[in-house]
């Protein structure tokens, strides 16, 4: 079943595409700027967590290693640019089921593509803002670009984790409506947990003060070794450990699968739900 479903996902990849672009075209329908908030929103949260952890609060951290960056706020956008894109695919996918209702309702496609059209459309706006980092990072001596394959891996791992997610969610949130709210106020939780505006060394000194089980309850965050395999390839300018990618690349696989098993075995009563 699961062969047939994926033949059938083949089949009609050309709607999957225009469902991408659709999403695409729609996400700044309207607005002045267009694709430029892609970049406006995120360097505007970074001037604000530049502010209030690097000048305020003075929380440092590491330079890197090999690379000799010492700049919080290239430091921290290593981390919230992975991050971003992660919350704009669960956020779109939760409700990419629900928003379409109508399309649903009227004809039969594989259900998948929509959050399927979700992760895909917010690469191209990832990939804008990757391109503008790397540039960044070029200027201020670093050497990303001998690391943008591992970089693409990291995406690919990245996608795959946040589309599992979507998928499982979006199914909640036909049964429960509330889901999707209740999704952007975990989220944000989720964040200040994942050592993403302050460096892990933070968690490390705490555990040397209260016990190594915080680091343990740290390190089951996928999100914490997604993060770091993207600032080691892009501010360190160094391969990331063998951990990293394993428990990234397990967490993604896992929740993936068990996010496919649950979407499709919900998809045939999609219609009558909505």
């Amino acid at each position: 079943m699961a062969l047939t479903y994926g033949r059938e996902l083949l089949a009609t990849r050309e709607l999957l595409l225009n469902l991408t672009m659709r999403e695409v075209k729609g996400q700044y329908r309207r607005t002045v700027l267009g694709q430029l908030w892609s970049i406006i929103n995120p360097l505007a949260t970074m001037v604000v967590y530049t502010l209030v952890f690097s000048l305020l609060l003075r929380v440092p951290p590491p330079p890197g290693d090999p690379s000799g960056l010492d700049v919080y706020a290239l430091w921290l956008m290593c981390g919230l640019l992975p991050w971003t894109y992660f919350t704009r695919v669960v956020n779109g996918g939760v409700a990419s089921i629900t928003n379409n209702a109508g399309l649903i309702t009227k004809v039969y496609f594989p259900r998948m593509h929509l959050p399927l059209s979700v992760t895909l459309s917010t690469a191209i706006t990832f990939g804008i803002e990757l391109l503008v980092l790397t540039l960044a990072l070029l200027l201020f001596g670093g050497l990303p670009l001998l690391w943008l394959p591992l970089v693409l891996v990291a995406t690919v791992i990245l996608a795959t984790f946040a589309t599992g997610l979507a998928m499982m969610l979006a199914i909640v949130n036909v049964h429960f409506r509330d889901t999707q709210h209740f999704v952007g106020i975990l989220l944000p939780m989720w964040m200040f947990l994942t050592p993403i505006i302050y460096p892990f060394t933070l968690v490390q000194e705490a555990a040397a003060r209260s016990g190594e089980w915080i680091v343990t309850v740290f390190q089951l965050n996928p999100m914490l070794h997604i993060i770091e395999l993207f600032r080691t390839l892009l501010y360190d300018n160094a391969l990331p450990g063998p951990l990293d990618w394993l428990a990234a690349t397990a967490a993604a696989a896992l929740v993936f699968g068990l996010g496919s098993l649950v979407f499709a075995r919900h998809e045939p009563r999609l219609a009558e739900l909505l």
